[in-house]
Parts: C-alpha cells; structure tokens; sequence
C-alpha cells in the first residue's frame, strides 16, 4: 500500500531519522571489546554503532586534541576522571586547565553528573573512542546502547555516526603547546576577564524551582486538561532512579499556578510490567511502578494529572525471533516489529497497561503515537503490507486496533485513566478510517497548526509541527476533530506553548501574543484539552500562564495584561504586553521549514563553531549543525533564509530596547520581585535575538567562505573585510551570551537534550574567532 502525500514536518522528520533505525541496525558496528580498546569496561554482548565513522573534525584553536578535552570537560566532569581517561594525574590535568585560563575546577556534584550525561557525550562525540567515553560517563555498554537509542533518539541527534577517535593519551605540553596555552589564557583574560564560577552555576534553576512558590502550595484550577512535560526531567527511564527528581514539590506548585493541570513522562511497556518473552527486560518494574504511583500522589495534591506517553510495542532484535518466529512482522535493519495481529502480541499489550493501572488505580492516563520514527506495529512506517496478516487488516484497523488494545486495559482495571489517540505520523488517506475505527471513550488528538499554509520572504510553504511562528489550528486538525466528534469522541489539541524547534535553548519564546491568540483559537475551536508541549517548553513561563487565562474566555490582549500584571505589577504591565506583541510580530517572520527546525544552527546559536573549510558533515536533528547551510535553509534561497533571521533579530532587538526604556521611568514603583521578574524576562528576550542574529551571521559566513578559494584568501578585499565583520559579530555575542549564561542557568538547556552550550563552550567560540582572524584572516593574498 503507498504513501500518499504526508505533511512537510511528517516527511521532513522522517527523512531526518530515517537513519536511526538503519544505521543503530545496520551500519557498520564496533564491537564492545574493540570500543573499550584500551579504556572502560564493555559487556561481550553489545554492540555500539560507528555508522561511516569518518574522521573528527579537529579544532584549531588549541593546541592539540588533549587540551581540547580538558577545556570541554572542565566544568562537567570530576577532574580525577578527567586525569583517569587520558592516564594522567590529577595534578597534570590541573596544571594544564589553569595554563590556558580555567578557574577552578568546580565542584561537581552527583546530581549535577546525573543530569548532565548528555552534555558529555556530545561535546566528546569528536574527541573520544567509545571506550574512554564510557569511562568518562562511568556507563557499560550496555547503559550507552540503550542511552543512543532510547533517550529520544539520541544517536540520531549525533548524526547516525560516531566520528573515528584514536584513543587519546596524555602527554606533556610541549614547548609550541605551552605557548599556545599561554596565548589562550591571554585571549580569555582580554574577552571575559577571568573565568570564574558561574554567578548562578549550572542547574540553578532545578533547586530555584524545587523550593515551593510564595504562599506555599497551589492547585490546578478545575477545567480542561493541559499536560506538559517536566522542564528537567531526564527522558531515558524516569521512574526507576528518583535522585534527580523530575516533579519536585515546589515545581509542581508553580505548574499549578501557571494552570497546567497534568503532566506526562515516557514509559516503556516492558519496563512497567512483565515481558513474557525475555523477562530480564522487566527487571525493576515493581520499584517503576511504585514510583510512578508515589508521584501520582504527589501530583494529585497540586491538582494535576499524570499521563503516560505508549509507543508501542517496542520492535526486537532478529536473534529474539529465532525463539519465536510467530511474533515476527515487519523487519526493519536487524529488528522487527512485534506483530500486533498475533494473539500473544494483544495480550502483552492489553495485560501491560491493565497491570499498570491495577498498580496506579488514579494514574490519569495514557497518550499514544502509533505511526511514529520508531518502528512499533506493522504499519507504523507504512510497510504493513510486507507482514501477510497485517496486511489483511490495513493501516487504519491496524492503527485502530492497537488503541483499541491499551483501552481495552484500561476498561479490564476498572480505572479512570483516560487514553487520548494521538494521529501523529497517520496518513491523510486513511485518517479517517482510523478515527471511525477507534473506540468509543478514547479521546483524539491532533497538532493544532499541522498543515497551515505560510509565506516567509515570499517563499511559500506550510508548518507541520512546532510552530509558536504560526497561529493555529490548521485545517488538518479541524478535519480529524470534526471526524472525531462526529462519533462522540473527545477532542485534544497539541501545541507547544513554551518553546520550540524554532528555538528551544530558551525556557520560553516571549512571543506571547502568539501563544495566546493560538489558545484563543482552540478555545473557539471547542476542544477538550491541550497538551502543552513535547519534552521542550515545560517552564512555568507567562505563555503557560496566558494559555491558561484565554482558555478561561479572556479575549488575547486581556489574557496578556492579566498576566502581565501579577508577574510586572501594574505599571510596568502595558509596556510588557506592547513588548509581547513586537516579539510575536518579529518572531512571525521566523524562516519555518522541517529542515530549518531540526537542522538549523539556532539551538546553539553562538555556540555553534565557525570553519575555515567545509567540515563535509550533515547537520543532525537538534543535535550538530556544523556548517551545512543547505540543509539549514531547506526551501529558502540563502539570501532569503538569511534576511529572515535578520528581521527576527532585529525586531527582538529593538522590541527590547525600547521595554527597557519604559522600565527605567518605572524603576521606582517595581517591588524587588518584579524587578527580578523584569530582568529575568529581559534575559530570555535578549538571548533569544542572540540565537536568531547568530544564525544570520552564520550562514552569511558560509556563503561569504564559498568565495574563497579552498580556504586560500585570493578574494576581494571586500569578501574579507566581509568575513571578518562576521567573525568579531559572532564573537560579541558569544561574549554577551556568556555573560547571560552565567547569570541565568535556565539559558542553554532544553530537558531531552540538556545543555546545548554552557559557560566554556562560549568561551571556545571566542577562541575560535580569534583563531580565524589571527591565523586564517591573516594569511597573505
């Protein structure tokens, strides 16, 4: 059966990750023992995937390849481990760290190591052979494997390769090297002063959040459901390791307060329950669920729900076929699809979360993907006519018929868990089969602004997902909950209220007006619920706050003002709402395509590297961006990406500055909470216009670097005047940012990919532009 026109997100996100699957099964691999050659410790069993394991890409502004994994690792990990790695003493790593500028090293705590793995693996990801990185976390093989392909598609994130590494030794620094360093503290010295400890040190604001919120607890109002996920939860597997908390007290009061009433987190079947097959996969199920109901609990009292995320049934390795060749369908690589026509199948599905909510009788429910970037049932990637009994039922009874399997769990328990049907990834030809198929009692779901049609630059396109540029809903959605609310079902809207793809290093995109106009809409619309976001924009943030006073009947402007008022006070409040309209109208000129989301270099903003020459690497979803201009400006002319960036920027840019003068001539009717309110929300704007000007800047760079000749300066005297104003640029953000950062841990982080950047890696940005323009820039014509 084909697939007939899929949105552009749908396809776009697909064609991104289609290599996770293909290269995680069926790259080249490097076996444990040949990973751990010469460092860490692996299990026989395990398998790591290299992908076309090209060579790294090494960076020119240190010395060498030791003292770029000391710089990087400085601020994350315990400088014994550092040392231990490389064979070095402490000492050494020391005196090496301290030579090229670094204060310190921090204390580094358990949790902070715990929430952070993430971190560590992408800024090692060129520097280390997966053998001294799983020294470096302190990880199996086996916790690294199930980390790439689990923890939101980690390895896609990476790219779908591991760059080639020769183990990394230490030696002594050299002459040359120690000249180097000297040069580069001198670098730092002149840019930032010295470097010291962060104002407010990585991870701030988990501790700010946990601390319940002025007048102690609060609840949820009553009313429709709105769902996020956690700011800081960790994705991989939640419940079982509670230390790094992902709902805290004082978290869920500030929810609460913000008018979320529910929250969600991933659950894996066979991690809540049995897996009759192989059950040492289900080991610590008992302790999930226990945890899972203790937070239930907890969330309970604040007057919000827990929902789990299904995306099921996981797919197996071949070899676990060989034992049960009937459960086989559809082969992806070296896994298949556990087929969700065989009985056995069904009755894991529907015993599992009959089982989990005997366990959790007041769990609020579940949501589920059925048609997703994992393969899971037959049709879930549109090739169910491969497997002979699927293929029999089609995709919609096939699609149907798995929700109708966790409903069917939950109605066996007796619960009240709700199970809303989410029609990510279903295909417009046999959508509507799909929601006439579903039982009655599940509730649809559907991204509200799928399918808009945009014009950006007079490049026309439309937005799939993750869109806060774009004011929903679209006509996909209207359609599906038309659909479904012909056959009494209940209706739900997915939106991403906080943040974005668009740009998800921020807590929150203060284009508020956005946001609110969007809940206005849905309000209209006459939806049951909201889901608030996918793992980004969980920030108890004003546009949390505004969807939650627009759902209630304020019109957008009066939602905005209200919201306005009790964070700024009610002086302040008109300049704030005047200020949220400018975001919203500037942020409305974002360059929106799948590629640009998922490919562009707008999460790392200033972070992101310059190069001499093209690296010849693929920017990877949400992950590297490198320099790959063509996939980061997808459908638009470069001239066209790069000037829409430049209007977002610009219109942030001066949205702020005149905000700030409104505040001056208020200074002294704000109460010290306002102004920390004030200063904080100016931060989040002002590191917002950073990321956009940053983008600009960088694929400027790009297309001014392609008119040189092999990276040889013959050009014009223009083109490196040109190059040059785009180097100091990036060096003055980089700059700005870094001092944004160290007053404000919220900036940089998003929860499924923690820090996209911290303080150091803004620092080496400036390094890298001094580099290019005292070495590279310099060279003769």
């Amino acid at each position: 059966m084909s697939q007939p026109s899929l949105p552009v997100s749908r396809r776009v996100f697909l064609k991104t990750t289609a290599g996770a699957a293909g290269t995680i099964v069926l790259g080249f691999f490097v076996s444990s023992a040949q990973a751990a050659a010469g460092a860490g410790s692996s299990s026989p069993a395990v398998e790591l995937p290299v992908g076309s394991a090209p060579a790294a890409l090494s960076l020119a502004h240190f010395p060498d390849r030791l003292h770029a994994f000391v710089w990087r690792n400085w601020s994350l990990v315990p400088l014994k481990r550092i040392a231990r790695v490389v064979g070095a003493k402490p000492a050494d790593i020391f005196r090496l760290g301290r030579a090229m500028g670094l204060a310190g090293p921090p204390r580094i705590s358990a949790d902070q190591q715990r929430r952070s793995y993430l971190t560590v693996i992408k800024r090692n990801w060129h520097l280390l052979p997966y053998g001294q990185l799983l020294e470096l976390l302190g990880w199996t093989a086996e916790q690294l494997a199930y980390t790439l392909r689990e923890d939101d598609f980690l390895y896609v994130k990476l790219g779908n390769l591991k760059p080639r590494c020769e183990p990394l030794r230490y030696r002594p620094p050299d002459a040359a090297a120690q000249r180097r360093e000297g040069e580069i503290a001198r670098a730092i010295h002149a840019e930032l002063g010295s470097l010291t400890t962060p104002r407010e040190p990585l991870f701030s604001f988990v501790t700010a959040l946990t601390k319940p919120p002025r007048g102690g607890t609060r609840v949820a109002p009553a009313g429709n459901l709105k769902f996020c996920y956690s700011y800081f939860a960790l994705y991989g597997d939640p419940l079982l390791d509670t230390k790094a908390d992902p709902h805290p007290e004082g978290y869920l009061a500030r929810l609460a307060e913000a008018g979320v009433s529910g929250v969600w987190l991933q659950a894996v079947l066979y991690k809540l329950a049995p897996f009759p097959w192989d059950p040492r996969l289900s080991s610590g199920y008992e302790i999930r669920l226990a945890n899972l109901s203790s937070l239930v609990s907890r969330a309970r009292k604040h007057g919000i729900r827990v929902l789990l995320y299904l995306n099921e049934p996981r797919s197996m390795p071949l070899r676990f076929f060989a034992a049960y060749p009937q459960l086989k369908g559809v082969t992806e690589g070296d896994h298949a699809a556990l087929c969700t026509s065989q009985v056995p199948v069904q009755q894991f599905l529907t015993e599992s979360v009959a089982r989990i909510c005997r366990a959790v009788p007041e769990l609020g429910g579940f949501f589920t993907i059925t048609a997703s970037e994992n393969l899971t049932n037959c049709w879930s990637h549109g090739q169910g006519a491969k497997c002979p009994a699927c293929a029999q039922r089609g995709p919609a009874e096939t699609i149907a018929g798995v929700n109708r399997l966790f409903f069917e769990g939950i109605r066996q328990a007796g619960t009240k868990a709700e199970l809303l049907a989410w029609d990510w990834g279903w295909n417009d030809a046999w959508a509507p089969e799909a929601i006439a198929k579903l039982p009655s009692g599940v509730g649809l779901q559907s991204v509200s602004e799928w399918s808009l049609t945009i014009n950006r630059g007079g490049v026309a396109t439309e937005v799939g997902e993750y869109s806060i540029s774009a004011v929903g809903p679209g006509p996909r959605a209207e359609k599906h909950w038309r659909l479904a609310r012909e056959r009494g079902l209940r209706t739900f809207a997915k939106i991403q209220a906080g943040n974005t793809w668009e740009l998800s290093s921020v807590p929150y995109i203060p284009a508020v007006e956005n946001v609110a106009r969007h809940a206005e809409n849905l309000r209209g619309a006459r939806v049951d619920g909201l889901m608030l976001g996918w793992t980004l924009g969980g920030y108890p943030s004003p546009n949390l706050e505004v969807v939650s006073e627009a759902l209630k009947g304020a019109p957008a402007p009066d939602a905005m003002r209200r919201v306005a008022e009790r964070r700024f006070g009610p002086v302040l409040a008109p300049a704030v709402v005047s200020a949220w309209h400018e975001f919203s109208l500037a942020f409305s000129e974002f360059p929106y395509h799948g590629g640009t989301l998922y490919s562009g270099p707008q999460q790392l903003g200033p972070a992101n590297l310059l190069w001499p020459e093209p690296t010849g690497y693929q920017a990877s979803m949400v992950g590297f961006p490198y320099d790959d201009l063509e996939a980061w400006r997808s459908v638009y002319p470069a001239h066209v990406f790069i000037q829409q960036f430049e209007k977002v920027a610009e219109g942030f840019f001066n949205a702020l500055e005149r905000l700030k003068a409104e505040a001056g001539r208020a200074e002294g009717s704000l109460s010290k909470a306002q102004r920390e309110a004030f200063e904080a929300e100016c931060r989040v704007a002002e590191a917002s216009a950073i990321h956009f000007r940053s983008s600009a800047n960088q694929a400027r760079f790009v297309v001014t670097r392609r008119q040189l000749a092999a990276g040889i300066v013959k050009a014009d005297p223009a083109v490196r005047a040109e190059l040059e104003r785009l180097i100091r640029d990036e060096l003055r953000l980089a700059r700005r940012l870094y001092q944004l950062q160290c007053s404000d841990s919220r900036l940089g982080f998003e929860a499924s990919n923690h820090y996209f950047y911290v303080p150091l890696d803004l620092a080496e940005k400036i390094l890298n532009c001094r580099d290019l323009l005292e070495r590279w820039l310099s060279l003769p014509k």
